[in-house]
């Protein structure tokens, strides 16, 4: 047993064995991390599932339904008939103007914080005047007096009130649902009045209160489009296909507007049927919570690793340096201590904001350890060098997760520098002649 005691490569093997050791409860840890964040996803999903989920805008645009006949060949006599069926016409607005202002709400559902919003939106343009011979279609089979007037909305538990079309200073009424889905799934519609003979162009405006989770996007369907959105909100990021021409945040919330023309995007003003899809071209405002403490425990836990290793060899170092012997044991009590810390972390940020959970969690840590090497040690200096070191690490790991856009860098500088400390404090090491305790066995 003394000659294990003393073998230094027995040391280093149980060293590297205790550390791969550690990395089992490192990734239980990370496991429940994930499994917190999508417990929070759930109860967002809960909250919105009542209130209403995400929405986009699709629209508006006018479908026409027209008559168009096929021949059917029937396998069964060996005949072939003319079939009629129905089809239809899209045509997207030639000026789209939306303006809106949303009021932002945080509702609880345990400990987690969900996003939800109510907003007022107006919405105005112009249609350019249908022109059939556009379409290699006979006007006598475009069924003019059908023609719908289209919103599409993802989730029509957002609308508060009845909403009223005017077209052309006539009011219609908006019903739910859609004639085609061609283009939208999910909306409203409201029947309109064409006259292919007119020439001028067809107006109309809509106000519409929407309530939704977290998300509202628009669809650039006009030859122009125009919108602007502002809210008392303070986080907002803006998301989707376009970014605002212009946008002002302050701590009062923000005022964005986006300018789109239609050579912005890949679809034309009219279609037949299910030619093109516009969802790809949404985009808006997203009402993020101004933290993210799952994924900054995540980030810090990445770098468990590196706590692990680089205590370890500093209590190498010391075994080696200072002639004294330090247990397996009392490695693995250390080492689960490192990663305590993350449980603690993980478990206050879900409280407290995470920069105040993660100097409570380091000191915590800090103190235990500084005790603990007190103890087993008893050497007061020794105790300040391994809270110091661990100190430097904690802020290490705080800063490299503030500055995001230059964590890989800040962090490859960090490592750089930790190899080179621990290169030159192991440079006079005469790595072939090594006693751990060999002077104090033989003192005792």
């Amino acid at each position: 047993m003394k000659s294990l005691k003393t073998n230094i490569y027995f040391k280093v093997g149980t060293i590297f064995f205790i550390g791969l050791l550690l990395l089992i409860p490192t990734s239980m840890i990370e496991n429940l991390i994930y499994e917190r964040e999508s417990t929070q996803k759930e109860a967002i999903n809960e909250v919105s599932s009542k209130w209403a989920n995400e929405q986009t805008l699709s629209g508006p645009f006018i479908s026409i339904p027209y008559d168009k006949y096929i021949k059917e060949y029937s396998k069964k006599d060996s005949t072939t008939k003319v079939v009629k069926v129905k089809e239809f016409i899209h045509i997207l607005p030639n000026e789209l103007k939306i303006t809106g202002k949303i009021n932002p709400e945080q509702r609880n559902r345990g400990i987690y914080q969900i996003v939800v919003y109510n907003s007022k939106i107006t919405i105005s343009g112009k249609f350019k005047n249908f022109n059939s011979s556009e379409y290699d279609i006979p006007e006598k089979d475009i069924i003019f007096n059908k023609a719908q007037f289209t919103l599409g909305i993802n989730d029509l538990r957002g609308i508060e009130k009845q909403i009223n079309l005017n077209w052309n200073d006539k009011s219609y009424s908006f019903n739910p649902g859609v004639i085609s889905d061609d283009i939208v799934k999910s909306g409203m519609n409201a029947q309109i009045e064409i006259n292919p003979t007119d020439n001028s162009y067809s107006s109309f405006s809509f106000e519409i209160d929407l309530k939704g989770s977290q998300i509202l996007y628009f669809t650039p369907v006009g030859k122009t489009t125009d919108v602007t959105i502002e809210s008392s909100w303070k986080t907002p990021s803006f998301n989707g296909a376009f970014l605002p021409d212009s946008r002002k945040v302050t701590d009062s919330g923000f005022k964005a507007n986006w300018n789109i023309l239609h050579l912005n995007r890949n679809y034309p003003q009219t279609w037949t049927n299910n030619t093109y899809n516009i969802s790809n071209s949404s985009f808006g405002i997203d009402l993020i919570l101004p933290v993210g403490n799952y994924q900054k425990t995540y980030r810090s836990i990445r770098y468990a690793i590196l706590f692990i290793v680089f205590t370890f060899i500093v209590f190498f170092f010391i075994e080696i340096l200072n002639k004294i012997f330090i247990h397996p044991i009392q490695y693995i009590l250390v080492g689960i201590a490192l990663i305590v810390f993350y449980s603690l972390l993980l478990s206050l940020s879900e409280h407290l904001k995470f920069d105040v959970s993660f100097i409570i969690s380091a000191l915590a840590t800090l103190l235990l350890i500084a005790g603990y090497v007190k103890a087993i040690l008893k050497s007061t200096p020794l105790m300040y060098l391994i809270s110091g070191i661990l100190l430097i690490l904690y802020t290490f790991i705080f800063v490299i997760i503030q500055l995001e856009d230059f964590a890989l860098l800040i962090g490859s500088i960090g490592i750089f520098i930790i190899l080179g400390l621990v290169m030159y404090f192991s440079r006079k090491i005469d790595w072939y002649n090594l006693n751990i305790s060999e002077e104090n066995e033989e003192k005792k």
